[in-house]
């Protein structure tokens, strides 16, 4: 058996909410040793998120309970919409010196400091890990240049780790078929801290949030819980709200983006607009109060490497509709049981998948309960020693 502590580098562009808890039980793991090297503090320092369109920094501990530095940033425009906004310079110097057993990057290859990483773990001769969420090559914009393109690069690109680590089961069938063999594969899968979750669940007073909502106790309520971007595709919800027209129901987007006063203005045009609600940008502290007092939860994106907002809603027993390009759907949305899938882009599927759900309450609290038992085995732990496995290997 072997019993020896690894030396693990985690190189990371940002402290992320989803993170946070995965590096401190990371730190608590009796075979590995790890420190977390940030490009940058954005997220853990206020500042604009350019997606949500307004000054974010989330309201739970990012920086605790685990060992970690931060590498300064060289880039003349510093950013993470760039792929010259990170250029950690330092990294190079890190690696070499560190005598770490493994690097794991989580930076991604779209900026600038990956490159560093890679090359220094070869130079080195230092175990390099590191993966995507992605399970299919259309990228956001759906540009077709960008597919050409990525069929030649990835290939190599991902051929330079020692193991690839993946999210999804999706992301399997997607980095096998780019040649990479299953091998040299590893399914992390992509979780959150599970008992946070859960526990807060439990205190939420599902009555006292509704009231704030200005929601009847008993109404039935339809949650929206992302960024207000084309690509969320928040209009197919409220389209198929209105289709739908299910007396006593409600729908809540939560979350910021530009096409907030589009969907309000719509909204209007609909007649449905005292029947749907905006709460705006929700911190991270403030969530699950918002999934447990959903009935169901709705995903319509049409691009989504994973989605761990579907996480979030089933641990806090909220069943989820999720389109078929969202990766989560691999794994956790067990069609008719935890949730349903539908055609991205069909309206009217949705819509009657919304009619069906809300007038079955029965059916509603079954996926409920199986959306709370799927994660049991969606978690923390699993992701941990799925890695350790793979540092076993490398």
């Amino acid at each position: 058996m072997n019993n020896r502590k690894y030396r693990v580098l985690i190189i990371a562009s940002h402290p992320v909410q989803y993170s946070a808890p995965l590096f401190q039980l990371m730190a608590q793991h009796p075979k590995l040793d790890i420190l977390v090297a940030y490009c940058s503090l954005q997220g853990a320092e206020a500042g604009l998120d350019s997606e949500f369109g307004i000054e974010v920094k989330w309201d739970i501990p990012l920086l605790d309970g685990y060992p970690w530095i931060q590498i300064p940033n060289q880039s003349p425009k510093p950013g993470l919409h760039s792929f010259f906004g990170l250029i950690n310079l330092d990294l190079w110097n890190k690696i070499h010196s560190g005598k770490f057993d493994a690097v794991i990057a989580y930076t991604g290859y779209a900026y600038a400091s990956f490159w560093i990483v890679a090359a220094a773990a070869k130079i080195s001769g230092t175990a390099l890990l590191f993966g995507t969420d992605a399970h299919e090559l259309s990228p956001r914009d759906g540009s077709g240049w960008k597919v050409h393109l990525k069929k030649l690069l990835l290939p190599w690109i991902f051929g330079l780790a020692d193991t690839v680590i993946v999210p999804s089961s999706g992301g399997i069938k997607f980095i096998n078929s780019l040649g990479i063999s299953e091998q040299r594969i590893q399914l992390t899968p992509y979780v959150v801290n599970n008992e946070w979750w859960i526990a807060q669940a439990k205190q939420v007073n599902k009555n006292l949030v509704r009231q704030e909502w200005k929601i009847p106790e008993n109404a039935l309520v339809i949650l929206f819980c992302a960024k207000l971007q084309p690509w969320k595709r928040p209009q197919d919800a409220l389209r198929a709200f209105a289709k739908a027209n299910v007396l006593e129901s409600y729908l809540v987007f939560a979350g910021e983006g530009p096409l907030r006063s589009e969907l309000e203005a719509e909204a209007e045009a609909l007649g449905i607009a005292e029947r749907v609600r905006f709460l705006g940008f929700v911190n991270q502290s403030h969530l699950p109060s918002v999934y447990r007092s959903a009935d169901l939860f709705v995903f319509p994106s049409e691009y989504e490497p994973f989605g761990v907002v579907v996480n979030e809603a089933m641990l806090c027993g909220c069943p989820v509709i999720v389109s078929d390009r969202v990766g989560a759907r691999y794994d956790l949305v067990q069609d008719g049981e935890t949730g349903l899938i539908y055609s991205c882009g069909d309206v009217d599927a949705l819509a009657e998948i919304f009619r069906t759900l809300l007038s079955d309450p029965e059916h509603l609290k079954k996926m409920s309960n199986a959306a709370a038992k799927r994660m049991e085995t969606w978690s923390p732990h699993q992701n941990i020693e799925s890695l350790v496995q793979a540092l076993e290997v490398v």
